[in-house]
């Protein structure tokens, strides 16, 4: 007579599996962490003054200047620099470049945490922060309105993202047959995000349309949505490249050879579109100067200022980029990223920040809190890439749906 015994080793492997993972991985005690520690910290007893007294304890948001430094800086630049992620999926799977496959798990998790963590951060800036549910029920809230189709492509592209890494979750967890059916549904997500990245960046740039009269003529202009999407582009490009360069750096042990050998081409050719993409966008803005007559109100340190965001950050990284690729120095590559960036940056800002109002004798200027918050959002999000990063297998050379399963050991597989 056979006997069928029952071990309990489900529960034995899961808690092995979660002590193993939740493990630091590699220095504890280094200058990024012990900064980074203390930014948060600092940032955490801030936010629990903000929402124990008010949004106007910690910030100088106010009636007049209802947006600050975490939508200007969080939300309006973030969101325009996690484009890298609709970019090269859409050069990966659409337009079938398969090299480019080897980079589309690390963009698009840099692309879903740039949306978790920065359109998360809008909680932080509502004065009524369980408002925050509105667009979901509905209460009459402008179904019409351009922030209400953003705040659902924020959310559905966040989801279609999901999708996208979720073979990857499924692969770490040892779930052979869940990593297959989500692998299926992978392609029908990178179409539905690319769908959705194309309308909500250039909608950001849409909220700005109604507000005429209050952002100085030389940023405003009925084509914002065009340029908000266009240097969406190239700066996520711009992202994947710095991005690129510190993985390189800091993560190469994790990095496939395959990965490590076409690294700098990759590299070499994201430089190239965001340079191609550079000179576009700066067409445009000729064109907009042109047809809106700006030099009527190109006079005094505003125009200064203007030369410097489109010379000085988008002109001269677009020239550092194209001789990059073209001799493929790597150092001018990573230089004109950066500076590509910081351009970005600077746009996103001046349009809701610095520009915003201009005329007006008191100006919005950010609290040191609010500086301490925003670089405490970076910090969580760094730390989460990273952790993911030493555990799940972002940085391989090819996608999940497309690469085989390999079985985990029995150490590490989990119950569905």
């Amino acid at each position: 007579m056979t006997t069928l015994t029952l071990v309990p080793a489900q529960p034995t492997n899961f808690w092995s599996f979660v002590r193993r993972e939740l493990r630091p991985k590699g220095k504890v005690l280094t200058p990024f962490n012990v900064v980074s520690v203390l930014i948060m910290a600092a940032a955490a007893v801030i936010l629990t003054v903000r929402f124990a007294y008010g949004l106007g304890s910690v910030s100088n948001v106010n009636q007049e200047f209802p947006w600050g430094l975490w939508k200007g800086f969080n939300v309006m630049a973030g969101v325009a620099l996690a484009g890298g992620a609709y970019v090269v999926t859409f050069l990966a799977y659409i337009l079938n470049l398969k090299e480019y496959r080897a980079i589309v798990r690390v963009t698009v998790l840099n692309g879903f945490l740039a949306y978790v963590f920065y359109a998360g951060a809008l909680v932080l800036d509502l004065g009524r922060p369980w408002n925050i549910i509105n667009p979901i029920i509905g209460n009459s809230f402008g179904f019409g309105s351009v922030l209400f189709l953003v705040s659902w492509h924020f959310m559905l592209y966040m989801a279609a993202q999901f999708i996208e890494l979720s073979p990857t979750f499924a692969e770490w967890l040892g779930l052979k047959r869940i990593q297959k059916v989500l692998a299926g549904l992978t392609v029908g997500a990178v179409v539905f995000g690319i769908t959705l990245s194309t309308l909500h960046q250039s909608a950001l740039g849409a909220l700005y349309l109604m507000a005429k009269p209050k952002i100085h003529p030389l940023w405003y202009s009925e084509f914002i949505p065009i340029l908000f999407f266009i240097s969406s582009i190239y700066a996520g490009l711009c992202m994947v490249i710095f991005e690129g360069g510190i993985s390189r750096r800091v993560f190469h042990h994790r990095m496939s050879p395959a990965l490590l050998r076409s690294h700098d081409t990759l590299m070499v050719r994201l430089a190239s579109m965001a340079a191609a993409t550079m000179f576009v966008y700066l067409f445009l803005e000729g064109f907009k100067f042109l047809h809106g007559r700006l030099w009527l109100a190109f006079t005094g340190g505003w125009a200064a200022w203007y030369l410097v965001e489109i010379l000085g950050f988008v002109a001269v990284p677009m020239v550092l980029l194209f001789r990059g690729s073209v001799t493929r120095h790597m150092g001018m590559i990573r230089l004109g990223g950066v500076m590509a960036m910081i351009g970005v940056i600077l746009n996103r800002l001046n349009i809701s920040v610095i520009a915003f109002k201009w005329y007006a004798p008191a100006h919005y200027v950010p609290s040191w809190m609010e500086v301490v918050v925003s670089a405490a959002v970076i910090c969580v999000e760094i730390w989460v890439f990273r952790w993911i990063v030493l555990r799940m297998n972002i940085l391989g050379t090819e996608h999940a749906h497309e690469q085989p399963v390999r079985a985990a050991r029995p150490s590490q597989r989990l119950a569905v």
